[in-house]
């Protein structure tokens, strides 16, 4: 490694950069390639006195770090040697991929310039950092992940009592930063939101203590604890842009215009089309978001239309079949929708939008199966209905004819001739398989609504990642406060894991990925020195996407830091 000086002739002046001999395998000739570009000497004259042997001292120093890190290391270990009681000398290196992507982010400046005008001690970035990165590669409760702060290399000087304070503060700024990370995403890495994507899901609490917000209401793994409703929006590309939560009884639909309202007055997104399931396809949504000259691409069930179009469903006519188990056609048609007016008064009114109809075998096939459990489990319930009540009849109660349940007990009411509704059943039987989608945009074709609505997978997939991955429920913390602050730092959370996805171009899941990093771990052997010992072709993809090294053997604790540091200044 040298300074190297090039002259140019035509402009007289000489440009400096740091430069590396090597010899070509093929020619066997000696080459040299650039390090590092510094600039031309007569502009770094005017920053430094001697701009030559500044940089030569520094070139120096950098070779001889080279050097010291191609020496062989010799450690010297006893056959006798034991270790203390809680002796724990493993750390986590794999959070470096999303620390890179956190500072990216600038939430570290954020946070540090918010506090500053407040009286809190304890630094609310390092504890923003702990709870988002072990929300990653550790999920554990508060208290649990306080009490493994040291798997990191980062600074650990605060209490668990700061821990649980930081929480109050992050609430209070969870809306600003969310607008604050939208914002550094648009620069940094791009937001597409011609289409955004919103859902709803729930996640339960250890406790069952109910209050204003954690509430028992429909849970979608049945479960009887209380819950919170979490409403999210989601970019084209899959990358989280904002979420809401309400009380565990609300109802999915009424989710949906407060936060649209919230991310159409304050992320300037301009015109979008909202795709969302058939909990959102309701006449006061869909009013809501034409009025604010948005589109829509809602499905609804084939069961639940009205007759005209259920009609027009089984009618075999104009159907196009894709291969032998697909088919789909679409029409222009007005339909009858009611809203809510401003004196809270149920009027109706015509809209005029498409309607695609697609036919699935292999949804028919799974509608077929689940009915066939259901419809099992009402055969027992109608042969001894004492052995259930209404919360272990779930799935076989709406196939049982003159079915009441004892309103205080839950019991099921006695007396009644209990039957299966055969009726019922006939009708679900025809439009096992078939989907209706409902949308504003007339000019796209069948074929381009039915994918736009497929992009709805990936949302429900991030539900997936934050419930089995970043293991964000069940919740144990208690105050509201507290409860709308671990949802942000699973937000965030999910937000790095979905970026890190990004710029790896969906090479692997994020499932995969978190694997891999939580097993990039090093254990401090002797001295300052630390061994690593496990690299894979994700950690591969990952170093090189984000210019982290996570393949060398051996590195001192000096140079750990210096690569950790480096995340931060990007």
């Amino acid at each position: 490694m040298y300074l190297k000086k090039s002259f140019n002739r035509k402009t007289g002046r000489t440009y400096l950069s740091i430069a590396e001999s090597f010899r070509d395998k093929v020619t066997k000739k000696s080459k040299s390639k650039t390090i590092q570009s510094l600039g031309y000497l007569d502009v770094l004259e005017k920053k430094y006195p001697d701009p030559i042997s500044h940089f030569t001292e520094i070139v120096e120093a950098m070779e001889n770090q080279r050097l010291q890190e191609r020496i062989n290391i010799q450690l010297n270990f006893s056959a006798a040697e034991q270790l203390d009681v809680g002796t724990n000398n493993r750390k986590n290196f794999g959070y470096a991929a999303f620390s890179s992507i956190y500072h990216s982010l600038e939430i570290d400046k954020f946070l540090i310039g918010r506090q500053k005008s407040t009286d809190i001690k304890a630094n609310t970035n390092n504890l923003m950092k702990l709870l988002v990165y072990s929300r990653l590669l550790a999920p554990a409760s508060k208290k649990k992940t306080y009490e493994n702060r040291e798997q990191f290399f980062e600074r650990s000087n605060y209490s668990l009592d700061d821990v649980y304070r930081s929480l109050t503060f992050l609430n209070d700024k969870a809306d600003d930063l969310q607008l604050w990370i939208n914002d550094r995403i648009k620069e940094k890495y791009g937001r597409d939101t011609s289409l955004v994507y919103y859902d709803v899901t729930n996640y339960y609490f250890e406790s069952d203590t109910e209050d204003d917000f954690r509430r028992r209401g429909v849970s979608k793994e049945h479960r009887p604890n209380p819950i919170v409703q979490m409403g999210l929006f989601m970019d084209t590309n899959g990358i989280p842009i904002t979420y809401d939560l309400y009380s565990g009884n609300t109802n999915d639909s009424l989710t949906y215009r407060p936060t649209f309202s919230r991310l159409k007055k304050e992320y300037d997104l301009g015109k979008v089309i909202v795709v969302a399931d058939k909990g959102m396809s309701t006449g006061d949504n869909i009013h809501y978001t034409l009025s604010a000259n948005d589109g829509y691409v809602f499905s609804q069930t084939a069961r639940g239309a009205d007759k005209e179009l259920k009609t027009f469903i089984l009618e075999e006519e104009g159907y196009e079949w894709m291969g032998d188990d697909y088919k789909y056609k679409e029409r222009l048609a007005p339909r009858e929708i009611w809203i809510t007016n401003t004196s809270g008064r149920k009027v109706k009114r015509t809209i005029h939008e498409k309607q695609v109809v697609f036919y699935s075998e292999k949804y028919a096939k799974k509608a077929r199966f689940e009915r066939e459990k259901a419809l099992d489990k009402a055969k027992k319930l109608i042969a001894s209905p004492g052995s259930y009540h209404k919360a272990t009849s779930h799935g076989a109660a709406a196939y049982v004819k003159n079915l009441s349940f004892v309103k205080e007990t839950g019991e099921i009411a006695s007396g009644k001739d209990l039957k299966l509704d055969e009726n019922k059943i006939k009708e679900q039987e025809a439009f096992d398989g078939y989907y209706v989608l409902v949308t504003s945009e007339y000019e796209q074709t069948a074929g381009k609504i039915i994918d736009i609505y497929r992009g709805l997978w990936k949302i429900e997939e991030s539900f997936k990642v934050t419930k089995s991955d970043l293991e964000t429920r069940p919740v144990y913390v208690s105050t509201q406060e507290h409860i709308k602050a671990h949802f942000l730092t699973c937000f965030v959370a999910l937000v790095l894991a979905r970026l890190l996805e990004h710029v790896t171009d969906h090479r692997h899941s994020i499932t995969k990925m978190i694997e891999s990093l939580q097993k990039s771990t090093c254990t401090n052997v002797q001295q300052n020195y630390y061994l690593f010992d496990y690299y894979d072709d994700v950690l591969e993809d990952i170093g090189l996407a984000l210019n982290v090294d996570f393949s060398t053997r051996i590195r001192t604790l000096q140079q750990i830091k210096k690569n950790i540091s480096d995340t931060k200044n990007r």
